[in-house]
């Protein structure tokens, strides 16, 4: 399986990954939980130090169960996901959370009508064999969402299924919401984001030709073509950045936006400029993780401007950057 050996390789962790297509491979009992753990946030982790405590008290294995597409993408055709990760990178962030199994369910159109007692008793019970299930403090599941906490338990008693109520983490009176993370990002706030997330924020793309109009400025950039088409782009503006190329790290800064100055054509671009950098990178994939905001996007009257501007950006990127290395 592709991501089983992206596990291995990548994350040098022994969490298991295992396609409810091929439940056979269910080892063991467990005690597990449920959802779709987009940008596996603080209030995921919080979540999952729940799970790991019962875990140590039952002495089951734990288990995450969670799907590879996003449920609405099943049942919307043309509703367009704004993820915080992409499934590697979610496979990523929970096998670093020590969880013994990740049980990947392929959603569907016949899945979304089953009611919550089938998909506990058949899916979870019979299929994954999850002995104890905790349930996210707002989480609902089943066709309608009409069942809650109460009637999940008796459905898992049923059939010898054990249930816990989650508690709720919260920062500062509100809770940590992926919809939360979505909002920061769109404000260009990647410095909360990063906080509620745990870790810094990040696109990959690969490198593409573009016009060269960066390197008559002295400010060559890497027009990246994003890997993933869902994943959330943070709102448009320049941004004090590192850059993952082939392992190495380098301070840099990107842009998003649609080159108002000098563009024809109005189409937004992500771009980054690599401080100290100039080499051929064509066809590369780089990663950039987003350190601060410098400002928004906004036109100059020449390029003279936009290159005095962009000199100003870079001093304030390195200043930055130097303290966040």
């Amino acid at each position: 399986m592709l991501l089983q050996r992206f596990i291995t390789a990548k994350c040098g962790t022994t969490m298991k990954l295992i396609s409810i297509c091929n439940s056979s491979c269910v080892e063991c009992e467990t005690i597990a939980t449920v959802g779709f753990f987009d940008g596996v946030h603080r209030g995921h982790r919080y979540l999952i130090d729940q799970l790991k405590t019962l875990a140590q008290k039952s002495g089951l294995k734990t288990a995450i169960v969670t799907f590879p597409v996003h449920p609405r993408k099943i049942l919307q055709q043309d509703y367009q996901p704004k993820l915080l990760n992409t499934l590697e990178e979610r496979i990523a962030q929970l096998s670093s959370l020590e969880i013994d199994f990740c049980y990947l369910i392929d959603f569907s159109l016949s899945l979304s009508e089953m009611s919550a007692e089938d998909f506990i008793q058949q899916k979870l019970r019979k299929q994954l064999r999850i002995k104890e299930l905790l349930i996210g403090y707002d989480h609902k599941f089943g066709k309608g969402r009409t069942d809650g906490y109460e009637q999940y338990a008796e459905y898992g008693a049923a059939c010898g299924m054990i249930m816990h109520k989650a508690k709720k983490w919260q920062n500062e009176g509100r809770p940590i919401s992926s919809t939360l993370i979505r909002h920061l990002l769109a404000e260009g706030n990647v410095q909360s984001a990063a906080n509620a997330l745990t870790y810094r924020y990040s696109l990959e793309g690969q490198v593409v030709e573009g016009d060269q109009l960066g390197r008559t400025l002295n400010f060559p950039t890497a027009n990246l073509f994003l890997c993933d088409p869902d994943k959330m782009v943070p709102c448009n503006g320049v941004y004090a950045v590192f850059g993952i190329l082939e392992g190495k790290r380098y301070a840099g800064m990107a842009y998003i936006g649609k080159r108002p100055t000098v563009a024809i054509r109005m189409e937004n671009r992500v771009e980054v400029h690599l401080f100290h950098f100039d080499k051929d990178i064509y066809g590369k994939k780089i990663r950039i993780e987003f350190v601060d905001f410098l400002r928004s996007d906004r036109r100059f009257n020449s390029l003279a401007d936009l290159q005095a501007q962009l000199i100003k950006d870079r001093a304030d990127a390195q200043k930055i950057l130097e303290k966040s290395a």
